[in-house]
Order: C-alpha cells, then structure tokens, then sequence
C-alpha cells in the first residue's frame, strides 16, 4: 500500500467516534445487511443506498479520505477501536472479516454504482460463493476509483507447537488454544506487508512457517520504517487492541508464548513510533484502557516501555525517580526466584496501573518553577480551557438537567451520544415518559426515538420486547420498515407473532408499508404480508388479494383466501376459487365458509367435492354444506350416496361409510320428500346398528316442527 497523500485526521479527543463517523457506520452495516437479504433491483435498495452515500458524504466533507480497519469483532477508525458489545459494529466488523478485508478507505467522490457494486460483494456470504473479497485476484487492483479494501487473509493461518492438544481434546477448546497464534501471524502478515498492503494471496506453507519463526524485533523494524499510512497503522493498532486483551484473560501455553513475543516486539520499537501508534489507538480513556490491559498481561520490560510512550501521547510528565525504582523493581522481579520474585513483580504492576489510571505523580521540579509552567501553560487564550470545562457532569445529569431547564444544545447532544452508546435507552425513554418540560421532551424523543434505534433493538438476542415497547409508543407507523424488515427474515414462529401483533397495534397506516412487500417475489414474504393485512381490523382501501389466488404456492393463496373471505363483497367470489384450488387447505377454508352462506354459483362446485373430493374428510363437509343450502341439486346427490342396492328377493343400503352416514343424517331436511322417506326407512331396518341409528334420528328430525 502506497501512503496516502492527504494526512489522516486527527484522533478524536471525544472519548468516541463523532456522531457522523458513527452514523455512517452504523448505516453502513444496515445497508450491508438489506444488500443481502433483498434481490438485486429491489425497490429498497435505492434509497438505502441513497442514504448510506449521503452519511459518507458527510464524513468526507472535512477529510479527503477515510480509512477503517478491520479486526475480528471491532473496527479500528481515527485512532479509535468500536466497541464489540455494538451488535450492528460487530456485524459489520465480523462480515468484512469473514471476507479477508483487513482495511478498506474511502476517497471523497466517492460515487453511487461503485458503492453499489462494492456494498453487493461485501453482503454476499463467503463461505456460500467461496471466493472472500481478500482472495479474489479482481481485487488485487483498483477496482474502484474511489473504494479501496484491502486484503488480510486468514483461512490458513495455523501455529506450529511442541506442545499441541491431545488427540481427544474437543474443537472448542483447540479453537481457544490456538486464538493467540491466529493474533501473532495476522500481527506478523501486516507488519511485513504481506497481506494487508500487497494483497497477496492465501498464505503458502513455507510463508507460513517463516511467520512462525519470524523475529519480533524484524516485525518492529518493518512497523518503525514503514511509511506512515492510515489504513496500515489501523491495521496494526487493532492487533495490539486485541492482543492486549488476550494476553489479559489468557493463560494457555500459547499466550505465554505470545506475551513473549509481543512485549519483544514492544521493547524493540523505537519510542517515536510506539507513541504514534498510541495515538491511532484512540482518545486518553481508550489509550489507558490499553495500557491497564498490557500491565496486566505483558512482561515487565515491555509495561514500563509502553508507559513511557503513553506519556508522550498524554502530554504527561513521569518523575525519573520513579521511572528508575520501577526499573530497578523490574530488574529484580527478573533475578529473583520464588516469592520474592512474584512480590517485585506484582509490586511494579501494582505502580503501574496506579499511574495510568491517573497520572497523579509527583512533579520533580521545584515548586515555584512548577507553578511558573502552569501559569504560563494556562495563560494564552488560544489554549485555556474554560472553567466550565474542567469537571464536565456526568452524561445523565445532563439529561436531567435539559429537561429541568426545557432547552436542548450542543452539551445535550453529546450526552445523548454517550448514552445511546453505553446502552441507556430504556433510561432516558422513562424519563421523557416522566417529565413535563415540552420542548426538551419533543426534540429529545426526535433524537432517540428513531427506525434505526428500533433497528438496533430488533437486532438484539434475547429480544427486549418491552423497550421494543417503549420505543413503538413513540415513533409509532414510522418503525413499520424496521418491524416488517425482521419480521421477513424471522425464523422463530414465536418471533413472527410477536412482531405481527406490534405492527397490528400501530394501526392502519402501516398498510402501505406491507402493500409494498408484496412486490417481493419470495413466496413467504408475500404470505406473511396477506397474514398480517387478513388480521388488521380494515382492509386497505382499494385492495384486492384476488391476483394472489393464481400464485403458483398454496401457502399464499390460503392466506389470500382468507383475506377474501372476510369482505362481504369477495365472500361469495372467494367460496367459489376455494373450491376450485387445488390445495386442501384453501378448499376446506372455502367449505367452512360455504356452511354459514353458500352463493348458487358455488353449488355445482359443492356437490362435485361431495362425490370426487380429495379425502373422506373434505367429501363429509362437502354433503354438510350442500345439505346446508336446502337447495334441490343438493337432494339429488343426498339420494344417489343414500340410493339402495336392489337385489333379487331384498333390498339393502349401501356400505358404510363416513360419507353415507352424513348424507343420511343431512336427509332430515328434506323429510318431506317421499324419496327421501324411503331412503330413510330402508337404513333404519338394517342389520347395522349404527346406520339404523343414524336413519331413525335423522327422521326423526325431519319430523320435528
């Protein structure tokens, strides 16, 4: 990778991504996720796409390029890593690292058939096609004038040990032993620009192994005079992130063997590019969050190498008294032996976490000279902060405090940020519930209650149905996209019902959102939204589901059935295809409605399902709806199920059947037909108990006023 022309951007001294960067990301990964689930030339896709384009013009309105990288579960953007507890960040972090992207830069111009085309290749899943976007040679050059990812490949990166697993040790616990040997050679690959810079392919045996053995201090060297670039130094800070990490919770032989590695990787770099990669590593609180991890899991040399950097990029001063006890305690945690040895070293650690969490040594200048540096620190106008500044509350005081006051502003807006982040919604969502301040309240819920909040829960696992609840209340039919969206993709018929009946609740203005969905040319899309219009109270004005009664799928045309038969003016039309269909479904849903009201045309049809049904059932309910009717055609075919077999010397009744019992029974309307007396009279002298019961109760009724 050539460096980049135009200098990258400042890390954000905020504590996170700004509102555009992290709008644009989250946007990114919905739009990603409509590209796979809904066809190319979909009518959705247009204006997602519109509206991604649109974040990431504004992005690049203040910087010429953007560059993210990529680690496993977070992005690392501006010198700040996202959080992996996000679940929309980390899908799009885990979709691109599924693909072998280790980096990916956007250049302002970007324009809308690139996008499309990259966002199309990024939704596909690799392990369907088998061809991930980082092993794909297409990719190698610039296919994009202005969207450019870069490639880091994993698929066979494995760890040679003298120790490895026992032959019956589970995939579960082999896939955690070997997490520090992935870290180590996807560090390795993009140190020595093998992957991520120059895009090669899948890693061969003999590369593979020369990463094994490689020298941490040739990977320091590579990192110190590589030509600074944004997308490399994302790359490698998001490998230190994560490997800080794993060396704090990891206590396997192959986390030892990385803690070695890397704090000789640390100890060999030269103190100005271990300060610049601290400062692509985020704002101060990312940065000591770091440094608490690496004091935690790195050797004692390489702790007290990267404290020294940390104060460089935090503008700290560090008294070199001591810096050098904190040596000489590390010196002596590495002679000794046994007890003393494990009290030096947890008494340097102990220091050290001390220090970074707040920096609180002791000046070694004089007093006065020290106070002269404040003064004069604090003296020019272009650097003083105001007082105001200094002790900034807490981010739900804020909150409190606009709807105390009924104003909003830029303070507000930031504690808002913080608070979505940090997951408190429900929080703020009761406290507007709760308050009486109009216009703070009205311009809040604008901020927080939004589709793509409602997007953000719906993506959770378990779901929250009642913050789902909360946020419903308040944005009401505008969620319809979000609710109908997962409601498509939704597996769990438990799910399904769920979401089916919020979007009832939402009332009637939902029903274009779901009349657009029927364009949808996957067959249960088009079921699920006939299901959930046949349960709204009002149908839409001018809708037919009459079209959807030719749909080659039974499924969809029981639901339209349905949505037919409850309209007094479809009824009688609906009766009529029900019996017609060739599903059992739609038929037996047309015979039940038939039984409360039959139309003359659907007779003929009645009486041809009474002899040639599909099933004993379906012809049991074809002869009691005909029966139903009282109409004269439906006698006829009473009679000829019913007809008795003449025989020489005597007369007997039919078989039994299901179908001659209930055309026995169905005759009591028509008693006063001779025909049918006869019929009757016939059965009730059988040897059959059953039959004769059935004819004796059926004249019986007959009879009766």
């Amino acid at each position: 990778m050539s460096g980049d022309s135009t200098a990258a951007p400042a890390p954000s001294q905020a504590g996170a991504l700004s509102r555009e960067l992290r709008d644009f990301l989250i946007q990114l990964s919905i739009t990603i996720h409509r590209y796979g689930m809904y066809p190319e030339g979909h009518p959705s896709l247009g204006p997602t796409l519109e509206n991604v384009l649109g974040h990431l013009g504004e992005v690049l309105t203040t910087r010429a390029t953007l560059s993210i990288g990529v680690a496993r579960s977070q992005l690392v953007i501006e010198g700040i890593a996202t959080d992996p507890k996000n679940p929309v960040l980390l899908e799009l972090a885990s979709r691109m690292h599924r693909h072998h992207i280790g980096a990916v830069t956007f250049r302002r111009g970007v324009l809308q058939d690139e996008l499309h085309e990259f966002l199309g290749e990024v939704a596909q899943d690799p392990d369907r096609t088998g061809m991930p976007i980082g092993l794909n040679p297409r990719f190698r050059q610039d296919v994009w004038p202005h969207v450019r990812p870069f490639p880091l490949n994993y698929e066979r990166l494995r760890f040679s040990r003298t120790d490895g697993p026992p032959p019956d040790e589970s995939d579960q616990a082999r896939t955690t032993r070997t997490r520090s040997a992935q870290l180590w050679l996807g560090l390795a690959r993009s140190a020595l620009a093998t992957g991520v810079v120059a895009g090669e392919a899948a890693a061969s045996d003999d590369e593979l192994e020369a990463l094994e053995r490689v020298d941490p201090a040739e990977l320091a060297d590579a990192i110190a005079s590589h030509e600074r670039d944004s997308a490399y130094d994302q790359v490698i800070v998001g490998y230190l992130l994560q490997i800080a990490d794993e060396l704090k919770a990891g206590q396997t032989p192959e986390s030892a063997a990385l803690r070695k590695r890397i704090s000789k990787l640390i100890a060999s770099l030269d103190r100005s590019s271990m300060t610049q990669l601290l400062e692509m590593g985020g704002d101060a609180a990312q940065r000591r969050r770091f440094l608490l991890n690496a004091a935690e899991g790195m050797t004692l040399d390489a702790v007290l190498e990267l404290v020294q950097a940390a104060a460089g990029s935090e503008r700290q001063t560090i008294s070199h008294s001591l810096l050098r006890m904190l040596q000489k305690l590390a010196r002596h945690a590495d002679a000794d032996r046994g007890k003393r040895k494990a009290t030096a070293e947890a008494s340097v650690r102990e220091q050290v976490l001390g220090l970074i969490r707040d920096w609180a040594l002791n000046d070694p200048n004089p007093d006065a000279y020290r106070m002269a540096l404040q003064r004069m620190s604090t003296a020019a106008p272009l650097f003083a902060t105001p007082e105001k500044a200094r002790y900034l509350p807490e981010p739900r005081r804020v909150f409190e405090m606009a709807l105390e006051l009924d104003v909003v502003g830029d303070l507000v807006e930031r504690a808002v940020t913080e608070l979505l982040d940090n997951g408190e919604l429900k929080w703020m969502l009761d406290t507007l519930a709760a308050a009486s301040a109009p216009t703070a309240v009205a311009a809040l819920r604008e901020r927080i209650a939004t589709p793509a909040q409602v997007e953000l829960v719906l993506a959770q696992e378990p779901l929250n149905l009642v913050l789902l609840d909360k946020l419903l209340s308040s944005i009401g039919a505008a969620a319809a996209d979000a609710l109908l969206d997962t409601l498509i993709r939704a597996e769990n018929s438990q799910t399904r019902r769920v979401l089916i009946d919020r979007l009832i609740r939402l009332g009637p203005d939902v029903a274009p959102a779901v009349i657009r969905r029927l364009d949808d040319a996957r067959w249960f899309v088009i079921r699920n939204m006939l299901a959930l219009l046949g349960e709204m109270p009002v149908l839409p004005s001018g809708f037919d589901p009459t079209p959807y009664m030719a749909h080659k799928d039974g499924r969809v045309r029981r639901e339209a059935l349905r949505v037919l038969l409850r309209g007094d003016a479809t009824r009688d039309r609906a009766i009529c295809l029900g019996l017609a269909d060739s599903d059992d479904h739609c038929v037996r849903l047309a015979l039940t409605g038939a039984t409360r009201s039959c139309p003359e045309a659907a007779i003929p049809l009645l009486l041809a399902r009474s002899r040639t049904g599909t099933n004993v059932d379906q012809r049991v309910a074809a002869i009691r709806a005909a029966a139903a009717t009282g109409h004269p055609a439906a006698l006829e075919t009473l009679l000829q199920i019913t007809a008795p077999r003449r025989r020489l010397l005597r007369i007997t009744t039919p078989p039994k059947s299901k179908e001659y019992l209930a055309a026995l029974t169905a005759l009591s309307r028509y008693a006063n037909d001779p025909r049918a007396r006869e019929a009757l009279a016939i059965a009730a002298r059988s040897h059959d108990s059953e039959i004769a019961q059935a004819a004796v109760r059926s004249a019986r009724e007959g009879e009766s006023p």
